[in-house]
Order: C-alpha cells, then structure tokens, then sequence
C-alpha cells in the first residue's frame, strides 16, 4: 500500500517488528560477538515526547522477585511474567488492544488487522463513521469495509474467552443509529452472550481535538450536503472537506449519555473515548461515576486520517499530561498515541493505565504483512514487556507503578528511598 504513510512515527522500526517479530526487539543477529551497543549519548535527540524521555528504572533490592522465587521453588524466569489481563470487562492476553481505526483507504487493510486481532485475542475498537461511510454489511469495495463485515473478520478467528468488539459512535453515527443496528444483529450474538462487545462514546479525537469528522467527498455530492455539513472547496476543482459536527457536551449531557448507553443497552460493555482537552481529568471523573467500564485518552500524539497540520503540532494535550491529570485510581483507564514497543506500553502502565492501545503500528504491520504482521508485531511487544516487567522485579502488570520511572526534570514520579 504506497499511500500508507506515518509522517513522524518509526514506521521502519514497527515494519522491521511486521518482518522479524521477536528478533526485532534486538540489535541485528548478525552483529552478535563483533559490535558492541550502548545508550544514546543525548535521548533528547530521540526523545518524542515526555513518555519517550522517560526511563524504566529496576530496584537492586527485589522482594517481589524474592516472593515469586518462594512461590515457584526455583528463580524466576521472565517468562514467568503474566500478561494475561482484564479492562473494561474483557479479557486479553496482554495489556494491549487495537486502536480505532476508520473509513478512508489507509484501512484497507482493516480485514487482515481484524484477522490477526482475532487469532491473538486482543480487543479490537471499530471507529467511527465506518458504518455511515462503509455501510453495516460488505460493500464489495477494495478498500472500503463495513462495519459487521469487520466484526465477522474478527470473531471468525476469536479464542474462547478473550478479546472483543468495540463499536465507537460519534454524533454522525449516531445519526445512523450504529449502536442500535449493532445491538440487534444478529452476527454479534456470540459476542453478547459471552460479555464481549462493548460500544464506546466518542466525545472527540486526539489529533484534532475539538473538530469533528473531516472527510473528503467528490464535487458532485456536495450539493446534498449543505444543511448537516459545513462544505470546505479547498480547490477549484477536485474533492470537498464535509466536516462534521463534533457533538457538544457539559458535565450534565455526558452523565446522560453514559446513563442512556447502560439503559439501552444492557448487555454491551459501557466505554468511553477521551480527547486530550484541558478538563481530560474532569471528564474521567465524570464518566466513571455515571458507570462507564472504560475511559480511553487519546493523547495528542494520536494518528488520524485527515487533520489540519496546525492541530497535529499545536492542539491538544500530549498524552503525557493528559495521564498526568486523570486520577488513574478511580477506574479503568486505557491510553493510546504511538504506541509501538514494549518500552512505551510498559510506561504507559506505570503511569496507571491498565493497557496501552495500537493504532497507527497496527496499520503499518498489516501494511508490511497482510497474513501476520500484526501478529508479529504483537509478538515483539509481548516479549519486550515480558523481560521489562521482569527486570523491575515484578511479575504481572499491575504491580507496575510510578516508582518504576525516572525523568530528567519536570516529572511527577516517585523517587526511590
């Protein structure tokens, strides 16, 4: 897929992950026994984000390890991590999930990513406006998927008791009444009956926090679109910008909201979808009160299909500070923005989300390796938490902790006594 493109994310190092899975996670094998490596000599170089400048930092003094060394009669191995976990009422393998992902041709590849999401077993998220744009069923078209027909992908190759479906709605899905085909199709009745679909309330996107949906149409559908949609003519001739409306919430229509999701729907999981607002803390807080399973921040950093270049540098929280403003403590949170190794993930867990989620990497991997690229990639990450996880003298992912960290200034961690 030429058009695939990642403009300030490692795609080379995800598609090398797509390729070699764990052997990825190390320097090349032919350089064992005649290179020698180190740390960077400046991370800030490297550095991306706050997340990125971050550093894992192990105890010499390991009573965790001490206690799974008298649990198992022998010393503990890294492969004696469990990864195995629960958020927002489904189970996964790994603290992980893929991210919401779209309608536009850079999904094409969203069959092969529910495939793969399927046979792993991780939760997958179903964006918005596929329904509205793609249909509910197949749509014969190369590149656009609809949205059951990604559910089928999925739950064909599901495992018995891990993963689910996530089904995202927005104000323009909501218009197309998603949820309720959803709830009442019979194609996600396995799904019901065994707890794992959940539908998730999208207040907005970390890449353009505060817009809506931004879509490119042809000139000869724009007369149609006037009165639900604000029309952009960026040229004389060529696509026009239907941008849609971005919903408009207060403290009081968002608790209705939740309250209406649980009413309505019984039997789906309740979730909730962050932007990086100012008030990112404050919407948490919100939603976990009425009954929300799950509050997904979207940082900043965030991929999208389609945004002004303006948002993308200069609107929005980083993922860093929204994590710092929402009290972790008070429900399951899930976090999400460049998301493509262990190391980040096992960061994003310390700073208390309960799993990390694989937006634009999942594209990517897919784009490299359509049958298991994914899987691969998933592959790596897993392995990487694994040894991570077990350096620190822990043994599962929620023993990890603030403590785990270290910042070189700025970083509200804790300090090891």
């Amino acid at each position: 897929m030429t058009y695939l493109n990642a403009p300030g994310f490692p795609e080379q190092d995800v598609r090398r992950r797509a390729r070699d899975g764990a052997a990825a996670v190390f320097p090349p094998l032919e350089d064992y026994g005649t290179s020698v490596y180190g740390a960077d000599s400046d991370r800030s170089a490297r550095a991306g984000d706050d997340i990125d400048a971050l550093r894992l930092v192990p105890p010499v003094f390991m009573p965790g390890r001490l206690a799974k060394l008298i649990d198992l009669g022998r010393e503990p191995l890294y492969s004696d991590v469990a990864l195995e976990t629960g958020f927002g009422g489904l189970r996964s393998p790994l603290p992980v999930y893929v991210s919401a992902l779209g309608s536009t041709r850079v999904a094409s590849t969203t069959l092969a990513i529910s495939r793969q999401a399927g046979r792993l077993g991780v939760p997958m998220i179903i964006g918005e406006n596929v329904a509205p744009m793609n249909g509910f069923r197949s749509t014969g078209d190369e590149h656009r998927k609809g949205l059951l027909e990604r559910v089928h992908a999925y739950v064909e190759e599901l495992p018995d008791g891990l993963g689910g479906v996530v089904v995202q709605q927005s104000t323009e899905d909501a218009n197309s009444e998603v949820w309720n085909h959803v709830y009442s199709d019979p194609a996600v009745n396995g799904l019901l009956a065994t707890g794992r679909l959940a539908f998730e309330l999208k207040t907005g996107q970390g890449a353009k926090p505060g817009l809506g949906g931004l879509t490119m149409v042809g000139e000869e559908a724009a007369p149609g679109l006037e009165e639900q949609y604000a029309i952009e003519r960026l040229t004389q001739d060529g696509p026009v910008l239907r941008c849609s409306c971005p919903g408009t919430f207060t403290e009081e229509i968002f608790r209705q909201q939740i309250h209406l999701m649980r009413n309505n729907y019984p039997r789906a999981r309740c979730w909730v979808k962050l932007f990086p607002g100012r008030d990112v803390g404050r919407a948490a807080s919100v939603a976990w009160t009425a009954g929300a399973d799950a509050v997904t921040v979207d940082g900043a950093e965030g991929g999208t299909g389609w945004a002004p270049t303006s948002f993308l540098q200069d609107v929005g929280l980083p993922l860093a500070e929204c994590l710092r403003r929402v009290d972790a403590g008070a429900g399951t949170l899930l976090a999400s923005g460049r998301v493509w190794n262990g190391s980040r993930a096992v960061k994003l867990l310390a700073l208390g989300a309960s799993a990390a989620g694989l937006g634009r990497a999942a594209l990517v991997a897919v784009d490299e390796d359509p049958d298991r690229g994914l899987e691969r990639l998933v592959g790596a990450v897993e392995l990487e938490m694994k040894l991570i996880i077990s350096a620190l003298g822990k043994y599962a992912t929620d023993e990890i902790g603030g403590e785990d960290l270290w910042a070189p200034s700025g970083w509200s961690s804790h300090e090891d006594t």
